[in-house]
């Protein structure tokens, strides 16, 4: 969807949440706000709340108190439907496993997502729900959608004669690549990452991050990356720590990926070929 800069791409106000009979653990977000384009990461040690805190960022689980407005649209409370809808017209996802279709081609697995948009627009559609201004417009037609996704695969190194491949023949570099083609697709508001880089070493992660957030940028799209990892936060200019969510996003003082990357995405709007896309690409696909 066209991200409206009128709007945080995601803004939680007094959010609460408990699991229904156990007092150990709970969330409370005061306030959180993230403008458009902005990238956050988010920290935390495991069982420190990090799924669960996704879990209602994409209306999976519902909230206690409290609202959550992805864009302009509001998330939460809404009915099962709505957030259905909501989640497909503003929120892309790479998972930690990826979730490709293994038998289906690199180019179905990315025209997935449209499929999934587009069954929840109707949905919600049939409902007795009415879809707000920033739903009703945000879908790509068909004409759009396959240049959209092989402009995407393009940009991130996988050539024309890749696109009729079965995802399962592919390097687990190049499947990473179709997740971010995938979620980047519908050009939602926010991309959540849910430790996508977990079984990688240093070099395939840096490239990774490289890719992943050139061509978020250049969809204007807001990262919220999820990672115990605390080696990735140098790439977000901004954090959350699950330790201390009442202190909200903080800027990054470790902040150091503004200047790599823009030289990264200068090389791959000017279509370069350049030894350092060249070596990003090499790196994905071993």
């Amino acid at each position: 969807m066209t991200n409206d800069r009128n709007f945080p791409a995601l803004e939680l106000k007094n959010l609460s949440f408990r699991y229904k009979g156990s007092a150990a653990f709970s969330l409370q977000i005061p306030q959180l706000r993230l403008a458009v384009g902005q990238h956050l990461f988010i920290k935390g040690a495991s069982g420190s709340g990090k799924t669960t805190l996704l879990n209602l960022l994409a209306g999976i689980q519902t909230v206690d108190t409290g609202e959550i407005w992805l864009g302009g649209a509001q998330l939460q409370p809404a009915s099962a439907r709505r957030r259905d809808a909501i989640r497909a017209q503003h929120i892309g996802i790479v998972f930690q496993q990826l979730n490709l279709i293994p038998y289906l081609s690199v180019l179905d697995n990315v025209l997935l997502a449209a499929a999934f948009q587009t069954r929840a627009s109707i949905d919600e559609k049939t409902s007795s729900h009415v879809s707000d201004s920033h739903a009703s417009d945000s879908h790509m037609t068909p004409a759009q959608l396959k240049p959209r996704a092989e402009q995407l695969l393009t940009a991130l190194g996988l050539t024309a004669s890749m696109w009729q491949q079965a995802a399962e023949s592919l390097s687990v570099g190049q499947q990473q690549r179709v997740a971010i083609a995938r979620a980047l697709l519908c050009k939602p508001t926010l991309l959540i990452a849910d430790e996508p880089t977990s079984a990688l070493d240093s070099e395939h992660r840096d490239a990774f991050m490289r890719l992943l957030l050139a061509q978020a940028d250049a969809s204007q799209c807001t990262v919220l990356f999820v990672s115990h990892d605390a080696a990735l936060a140098p790439w977000f200019s901004h954090t959350l720590a699950m330790a201390s969510l009442a202190d909200g996003v903080q800027p990054n003082p470790q902040f150091m990926r503004q200047s790599a990357v823009s030289v990264h995405q200068q090389r791959l709007d000017a279509d370069l070929g350049t030894e350092t896309l060249a070596s990003t690409h090499a790196a994905m696909n071993r």
